[in-house]
């Protein structure tokens, strides 16, 4: 039994074994495995384009209506999106690609054709025509094709890329084309390609904030076409950095305007962004300049405090670069960039104000450790132009949003600032630079409504000795006190000097007496004043001087005695707040003798400039002005306007890298001959020196906190004349000691103490 049992069991055995070997016959066919052939089977399914799976799912949907109504109304109050599915926002990428991509070749045949026919396309160059544009341009407008677009697109970034150094890169599939071809490419994408993506992406198409963008990148039209937008963005920055032209700048950015909304959802290119149109604005012409700030402003808008505080340290590094050196005729366009940088602190005030704090104290900083350490050094950073011009931004500033709570608190640390640099060298030479002082203390006090005490330093000015001595030095040219801080030697005595000092500290008087010419108070606050105009009058020999005291002393008392009628019928006390409405109808109608008295002022200091200024240049707060009445945005204009204005830009031969061989041509050239450029470096320097250098380079815009002490660096003044470097510490010392000034080093108490103790030892040799 035993025996019989076990054959039967190798039996069975055998007879598996024997199927096994069948099967796996039955596995290979033709030399093909069945597994091999199931993966075909796989990738046939999976060859459905996604086209019919989204028709599918949406028929799908259509049937749960009627299949589960319940489940059906469940979803439909609890996730409607989910029910809102449409197929047609999906197309088959073969149609498309066989249709308008002239990239894409049938991939069908054997594997050794499709490599003999890549290997043949990696070695061609396709030429871009103008038939293929004006094809995808067709079938983007009147049939929406997203191949088109695709394809478009990789035109764009051809052209952006154009003369970049791909090598045998396979992927540059374009690569060939006129200058013709590349402004018609530049002038539809830029025109037309942010309207395009709006559509993709269902969005209005105009306007928009972050929160929507960033609402917007959770759904699925983000997820199909985020990368459409990043390469528009990202080429548009590429040419961008390439353009040398102005009017092509100006049309590129006045377009990237529209889609800047986008750059919240790509935070690396929004700061690339900002540095290129910081540079522009900083460096550009006047038109350039607008657009990048409009630019910047819509960022700052839409993107909120992201975008603020990288602006605003931007554009106020790029300000204090660009007042280095002054002349008449840059005046004008220091004030349109302050201007400009005034209008960007509207944006967010609360942002403005903690910037402000921020770099006001830094000036404050300044100031002290010229008055604690007094050294040439100390001195130099103060009396810079870099320095007076910020504190002229920061007057425009509190100026400007006076009536806003946010910046008040600034007005009082501002003012003292000033007021201690006013009072830091008080020689007849910096009597331009107190000046100026005085002129922003006058606009602070008028802006905010509060008493700023004034006069004293313009009084302190009359008695100096220059300007009651006769004059030594002649007649002398006409001094332009306003593009001065500091005027030279010989200058201070001649005629021209003495007239231009003693007119101008009457008009600023008259301007801070008549901000105060309706007050209660004007005839305590004015009776000081008046004494030191008399003690002018006597001590002076000039006739014309003293003719102008007369008259402007007669004007006072007048206007004292104007006040002192109305106040003797009141029955209030100066410290009431009935007292902050008095004469209030009066000083609407400007009736006050000070009133009409400035006016004839302000007429005859506008006469005198003038005739000082031989071009047609407008300086002060006129000049450059941009507010509400500059152009906002360009949303208005109809797509004919937006071709104009592109046909208009882009209507040159250039190409992006076109000026790259000559620049690096030039550059060669230059290091064959560096003799010559030393030779040419002291007449350079002396034109920078004179403000003929327009062209000022503003290059990386440091963000960070840590460089902010670079910007008052006096390294660039180090080429000034001897009187420059002498300037303060000799001001300030004994006339004996100032023969001997130039030998010592440190400051003057130091010097003393020295010279004190050699006097000592040399009184002791000779007992």
């Amino acid at each position: 039994m035993g025996t019989k049992g076990m054959d039967q069991i190798s039996e069975k055995k055998r007879g598996k074994n024997k199927l096994k070997s069948k099967k796996k016959a039955e596995d290979v066919v033709d030399g093909t495995p069945m597994d091999d052939m199931s993966d075909k089977k796989r990738g046939k399914n999976k060859l459905k384009s996604k086209k019919q799976e989204a028709e599918e799912h949406e028929e799908q949907l259509k049937r749960l209506k009627e299949t589960q109504a319940e489940f059906f109304e469940y979803m439909k109050e609890h996730d409607e999106d989910l029910l809102k599915f449409d197929a047609a926002e999906f197309e088959d990428d073969d149609d498309a690609d066989a249709e308008t991509d002239l990239e894409d070749t049938e991939k069908q045949g054997d594997d050794e054709t499709t490599k003999l026919e890549v290997a043949k396309k990696a070695n061609e160059q396709k030429t871009i025509t103008a038939a293929m544009v004006d094809s995808w341009c067709k079938l983007i407008k009147e049939d929406a094709k997203l191949g088109a677009v695709r394809s478009i697109l990789r035109a764009y970034r051809t052209a952006c890329h154009y003369g970049d150094d791909t090598g045998d890169d396979p992927s540059a599939k374009f690569s060939v084309m006129s200058s013709a071809v590349f402004n018609k490419i530049m002038i539809f994408v830029l025109s037309e390609m942010d309207g395009i993506l709006r559509k993709l992406l269902r969005l209005p198409a105009t306007g928009g904030m972050k929160d929507t963008i960033m609402e917007l990148t959770n759904t699925r039209p983000w997820k199909n076409y985020n990368h459409l937008v990043k390469s528009y963005l990202g080429n548009s920055l590429h040419v961008l950095n390439q353009m040398t032209d102005q009017g092509m700048i100006s049309f590129t950015l006045r377009r990237l305007k529209h889609s800047s909304v986008f750059l919240s959802a790509f935070p690396s290119l929004l700061r690339k962004y900002i540095k290129v149109a910081l540079h522009f604005w900083g460096t550009g012409s006047s038109s350039i300049s607008v657009v990048s700030l409009l630019f910047l402003r819509d960022l700052c808008i839409r993107l909120g405090t992201d975008c603020v505080d990288d602006c605003i340290k931007g554009m106020y590094k790029a300000y204090v670069l660009n007042c280095q050196f002054v002349n008449a005729v840059k005046l004008q366009h220091i004030s349109f960039l302050g201007n400009c940088f005034i209008e960007l602190l509207g944006t967010d005030i609360s942002a403005s104000y903690q910037h402000a704090f921020v770099f006001i104290r830094q000036l404050a900083m300044i100031l002290r450790e010229a008055l604690n350490t007094k050294t040439k050094e100390a001195f130099r950073k103060v009396y810079q132009w870099k320095f007076i011009h910020c504190l002229e931004l920061w007057t425009g500033a509190v100026c400007f949003y006076s009536s806003q709570s946010e910046l008040r608190p600034v007005a009082y640390p501002l003012a003292q600032i000033i007021s201690g640099v006013a009072r830091l060298v008080p020689t007849a030479r910096y009597i331009p630079l107190r000046l100026r002082c005085v002129s922003m203390l006058n606009r602070i006090a008028a802006s905010t409504g509060t008493f700023i005490p004034v006069s004293m330093l313009l009084m302190d000015m009359l008695d100096m000795k220059e300007l009651n001595r006769p004059p030594t030095g002649g007649v002398g040219k006409g001094v332009d006190l306003r593009t001065l801080l500091k005027v030279s030697k010989p200058a201070v005595k001649t005629r021209a000097f003495q007239e231009a000092c003693v007119y101008s500290v009457v008009e600023e008087l008259v301007e801070h007496l008549t901000q105060w010419s309706y007050s209660v108070a004007f005839f305590e606050l004015s009776s000081i004043p008046t004494l030191r105009l008399r003690s002018f009058y006597k001590s002076t020999k000039a006739e014309r001087f003293r003719k102008e005291m007369k008259q402007l002393i007669s004007q006072i008392e007048a206007n004292s005695e104007f006040v002192n009628k109305k106040r003797a019928c009141v029955g209030f006390q100066p410290n009431e707040p009935a007292a902050a409405s008095f004469l209030e109808d009066e000083k609407k109608a400007a009736e006050s003798p000070l009133s009409q008295y400035a006016v004839i002022i302000r007429q005859r200091a506008k006469q005198r400039n003038e005739s000082l200024v031989e071009s047609d240049v407008i300086v002060g707060e006129d000049s450059a002005v941009f507010g509400k009445n500059a152009p906002s945005s360009d949303e208005e204009e109809d797509e004919a306007d937006r071709n104009e204005k592109g046909a208009a830009a882009f209507s040159s031969s250039w190409l992006p890298g076109s000026d790259s061989k000559e620049k690096e041509a030039e550059e060669e050239e230059e290091k064959k001959k560096p003799k010559k450029r030393k030779r040419k470096s002291q007449a350079e320097k002396k034109q920078v020196e004179e403000g003929a250098g327009e062209d000022d380079v503003v290059e990386d815009f440091v963000f960070s906190s840590d460089e902010e002490d670079d910007l008052f660096d006096i390294e660039g003044d180090k080429d000034e004349e001897d009187d420059v470097d002498d300037d303060a510490a000799d001001e300030i010392a004994e006339p004996e000691t100032k023969k001997t000034s130039k030998k010592t080093k440190g400051t003057y108490k130091t010097w003393h103490k020295n010279y004190k103790k050699t006097k000592n030892k040399k009184k002791a040799r000779v007992a």
